[in-house]
């Protein structure tokens, strides 16, 4: 047997091999909705801006700490879930006037893309549809770490994020002389590995 042929065979195989390792780090994670918020503050008249707090529904994230190309999500933000501080103010903002939640309860955001600025730091691009309008928005973010629990039950993926809205941009365009039309917006998040999806995989690879 020749050396060149042998060589060749060799390089075919790495080449087969390669998209495999290439994403052999890239996991599966569903959010924790008990641990991940959304926190939101607008204007009051000028007077104070108030907090509001909402949870996410569900949704799911793909994604290799050491190789964001391929990263991706998807989510479901319940504005149901809308808490103000006060039961009369939270109906206030339900109405179609404003979230409109009796007709879109969910807002629903779809990444594009991920572009990565550091080790820690990068910009989530997406398209977000709330109050029945999609529109593109960016989200600058932190990766704060993933690892196991301290008890060792789950492997956690943790994120910081922050955002601006412009709120007339989804045709949320009431009371504006009064309440603010741009939204900041504070997101804490975290995902749990999908352990038993890792393993399907690891198995289907190994046939």
């Amino acid at each position: 047997m020749s050396v060149l042929p042998a060589a060749a065979r060799l390089l075919a195989c790495a080449a087969l091999l390669w998209p495999l390792a290439g994403h052999a780090k890239e996991h599966r994670y569903r959010y924790d909705t008990v641990h991940s918020q959304v926190l939101f503050s607008v204007s009051h008249d000028g007077y104070s801006r108030p907090f509001g707090r909402l949870h996410i529904a569900h949704g799911w994230l793909r994604f290799d700490p050491d190789d964001w190309t391929r990263a991706a999500t998807e989510l479901d933000i319940d504005l149901q879930s809308l808490d103000m501080g006060d039961a009369d103010w939270n109906a206030a903002v339900l109405k179609p006037a404003f979230l409109d939640a009796a007709k879109a309860r969910y807002a629903h955001f779809a990444s594009t893309s991920v572009e990565r600025k550091d080790e820690r730091h990068g910009v989530l691009h997406g398209r977000l549809t709330l109050h029945g309008v999609t529109r593109d928005v960016d989200i600058p973010f932190t990766f704060n770490r993933d690892a196991r629990t301290i008890f060792g039950l789950h492997t956690i993926a943790g994120f910081s994020a922050t955002a601006m809205l412009d709120r007339t941009d989804f045709g949320i365009t009431s009371n504006l002389g009064s309440i603010g039309r741009n939204i900041s917006i504070w997101l804490e998040i975290e995902a749990i590995r999908d352990e038993r999806t890792d393993a399907r995989e690891s198995a289907d690879a190994a046939k």
